[in-house]
């Protein structure tokens, strides 16, 4: 698992802007940037919904205060499915970032399976990264929420 130290590893995601899919990479998403990146196991599932993204959405004026460029949320979903969690959650703040196939997830450890739930996913985590390293890392126990919400990213910053 990457560890608080660490550099995030060049990856393309999918992101639809304007009804096109692009993909964008780590060094374009990451490079002099001041980001907060938090992670769900699926879009439109239960806690990511009610609890994860809207804090990120209620808070992130205040997190951009504190001297953060952008604020993604990633999901092993597709770039459609994020748009439409995005709309549906008033994100227009936050970037919403597929990482369809799970590459990056599985490159930074931070993967799990899911069986017949959904298969490979993403562990719920956020994390703040300064120029593409990882200056902060918040891992939740499965089950849990707990360290990677909106709040305890803001006042660690």
């Amino acid at each position: 698992m990457i560890q608080v130290g660490g550099t995030l590893p060049e990856v393309d995601f999918s992101l639809l802007v304007n009804g096109e899919i692009t993909n964008p990479g780590t060094n374009e998403l990451f490079s002099d940037k001041r980001v907060v990146l938090f992670a769900v196991p699926g879009a439109f599932t239960p806690t990511c919904s009610q609890a994860h993204l809207p804090g990120y959405v209620a808070l992130a004026d205040k997190l951009k205060a504190k001297g953060i460029d952008s604020i993604i949320c990633l999901s092993v979903n597709d770039a459609f499915v994020m748009d439409a969690w995005g709309k549906a959650n008033n994100a227009e703040e936050i970037t919403m970032l597929a990482d369809g196939n799970g590459f990056f997830t599985k490159q930074i450890g931070l993967d799990m399976s899911t069986g017949n739930f959904g298969g490979l996913r993403s562990l719920r985590y956020s994390m703040l990264v300064e120029d593409g390293e990882v200056k902060k890392l918040n891992v939740e126990d499965p089950g849990r929420f707990d360290v990677s919400d909106a709040q305890t990213m803001l006042d660690s910053l």
